[in-house]
């Protein structure tokens, strides 16, 4: 298996995770489901899987956030987790140039820069949770506190309610 960055990094830091790979079927879209999709190709629970959506700020602060597949980000909830009055989604055409990934392969670690990142609070409520390996068709399993630690991320309640 080829090893991705966020691999890389895992293995440089001495985290234990697992690479698991889908189908890849090009549909990345997260309002159409795309994170819930790649849970259901794997057999796990869409709970689990926290997909990562980049948001910019008013003042072209590049922020991380990651959310369970189940949920919408709130993006008030974001807002005010980051301290900023605004944030917009990076266009899908720009996420390669600021992140160093696609969409439908981002993942929180290993971007091209380090990036103020904030997780969902619901990450500990698994064992497991499963991000995107850094390419399309294969995800990261590993312990929520590991994913945490290695994202020096904020743990918010970033939940659409």
């Amino acid at each position: 298996m080829k090893k991705t960055n966020a691999m890389r990094i895992l293995d440089n830091a001495g985290i234990t995770y697992t690479a698991r790979d889908y189908p890849d079927d090009g549909e990345h879209e997260l309002e159409r489901g795309a994170a819930a999709e790649t849970a259901r190709k794997l057999g796990i629970d869409p709970a689990a899987v926290f997909k990562t959506i980049v948001m910019c700020s008013e003042s072209k602060e590049f922020l991380v956030f990651c959310q369970s597949a189940l949920h919408q980000i709130n993006v008030k909830k974001a807002r005010n987790s980051a301290g900023v009055k605004e944030v917009t989604p990076v266009k899908p055409s720009e996420l390669l140039a600021i992140t160093g990934y696609v969409r439908g392969g981002c993942s929180p670690i290993g971007m091209k820069r380090t990036f103020r990142t904030f997780i969902d609070a619901s990450v500990f409520l698994h064992e497991l949770v499963y991000i995107s390996a850094g390419i399309r068709g294969q995800q990261l399993a590993l312990a929520p506190q590991d994913l945490v630690a290695i994202t020096h991320a904020t743990v918010t309640d970033l939940v659409l309610e």
